[in-house]
């Protein structure tokens, strides 16, 4: 693991470094830096003006500066002379608390005082589009069941194996990649790791991915329901947690149910507990609902939650126990900022271990045919706006966030809610013209 990027880019070969960090909204933010200035900047960090980004600050405030850590570097593998480097934001010689991977790396430092690691891996779905993004790539991947489709997978083998290759060049230890649910949409599978470690590999994986899209004249979308009628983009997240050596599965018991302990019941609890208020950092877009909310697909499910509830393995709930030690949250999309998802699911969790919170029953229906016959178990938000006002009702999970970072994020995405009343849409006019 390096810690001299200087000396890194000498062994490397590497001339320049692009010091990155991701705004509020999942922007992903950079300065492409020569290799020789590298040293300063990892001293003092790469300046820039916060109000240009979705920070919640102005332009009066001093710069921000982006200290990048080199514990995360990642050459380019598609273009070797550049590497990557997730940076944590500061102003005034103080972390801006606002910041994702600030608000990130303070919650894996709480669990770390309370002797847990939490592990992650996710599994980020996407589309690869025309250039224009207005349909999919792949003119005869027309099939009403599509996942898994041999075909359709070998017809992008030239881009899935580019990334393939990238991440096993990179140590990542990718296991399996396949055509997914809908038209045009993909899922590539890479081993868990540190919660912060899969934060800064989930957003380095969007941009790689959109890159060699493009790279072969094509377009990548993580958008969470960009087709009327096809599977959104979910971004599963697959949670355990071991004591902080990493030699222990605090969550698995072999002797109780699912094979989950009692402290990861008391995990899943916190996530059951606070599900509704989840949602704003989960699902953070207005299309996000699009995906959580839909009717049956084309292909006849979802594969989304629209209500709170868990189970074994069963793929039609919120949240689902595969396997000893661990479970899956369903909930999440394409949309979710890579660093406030984590953080957002350890907050939850944290706060479940403290009050010894209870999940409730666990069921074995399958929601989509029989979830109607369930009436204890909340919804999950119709919007946007409901899970904004879900998440400000949650004191604890806001506390648990940050006060700075909490009212920035409710603030800038209330602005986006009200930027999207102001929309006239053809629906209104087909649906309003004539009354």
């Amino acid at each position: 693991m390096p810690t001299d990027l200087s000396a890194y880019a000498a062994e490397h070969g590497v001339k320049y470094f692009m010091i990155s960090y991701t705004d509020l909204f999942g922007g992903q933010r950079a300065k492409l830096v020569p290799a020789q200035a590298i040293g300063d900047m990892q001293r003092d960090g790469a300046g820039f003006a916060g109000f240009a980004t979705w920070l919640d600050l102005t332009p009066a405030h001093p710069d921000v500066f982006a200290l990048p850590d080199p514990a995360s570097v990642i050459r380019l593998p598609w273009k070797p002379d550049v590497a990557w480097v997730a940076a944590d934001c500061t102003m005034e010689d103080e972390p801006v608390a606002q910041a994702p991977r600030v608000v990130l790396k303070r919650l894996v430092e709480r669990a770390a005082a309370e002797g847990l690691r939490v592990k992650t891996g996710v599994e980020a779905e996407f589309f690869l589009l025309n250039p224009d993004g207005s349909a999919i790539s792949d003119l005869y991947d027309t099939a009403e069941k599509p996942c898994y489709d041999q075909q359709a997978v070998m017809r992008r083998y030239d881009v899935i194996a580019e990334i393939c290759d990238a991440m096993l060049e990179l140590g990542w230890k990718p296991y399996q990649n396949d055509h997914e649910d809908a038209n045009g949409q993909f899922e590539m599978n890479w081993e868990y790791d540190d919660a912060l470690a899969t934060a800064d590999k989930h957003s380095f994986f969007k941009f790689m991915v959109k890159s060699v899209a493009e790279k072969h004249g094509l377009r990548a979308t993580f958008m969470p329901k960009p087709f009327k009628g096809l599977t959104g983009n979910g971004c599963h997240c697959h949670i355990s947690v071991w004591n902080t050596d990493g030699t222990r599965n605090a969550f698995a018991d072999k002797e109780m149910p699912f094979g989950l302990s009692a402290k990861g019941k008391c995990f899943l609890g916190g996530i059951m507990k606070h599900a509704s208020a989840l949602a704003a950092i989960t699902n953070p877009t207005v299309n996000s609902y699009k995906r959580i909310n839909a009717p049956r697909t084309i292909s006849g499910a979802t594969w989304a939650p629209n209500s709170v509830t868990w189970t074994g393995n069963n793929r039609t709930h919120m949240v689902r126990v595969p396997g000893p030690g661990r479970f899956e949250l369903r909930l999440p999309d394409g949309a979710a900022n890579p660093y406030l998802l984590q953080a957002i699911v350890i907050a939850a969790g944290l706060d479940g271990i403290a009050c010894d919170a209870d999940p409730g029953p666990h069921r074995d229906i399958d929601m989509y045919r029989e979830g109607h016959t369930i009436t204890d178990a909340p919804r999950l938000p119709l919007n946007l706006l409901d899970a904004l006002r879900e998440f400000e009702k949650d004191e604890g999970l806001r506390g648990a966030l940050g006060t700075e970072f909490s009212s920035a994020y409710l603030k800038l995405k209330h602005g986006e809610w009200n930027s999207y009343c102001s929309q006239f849409t053809h629906w209104e006019r087909d649906t309003t013209l004539d009354i």
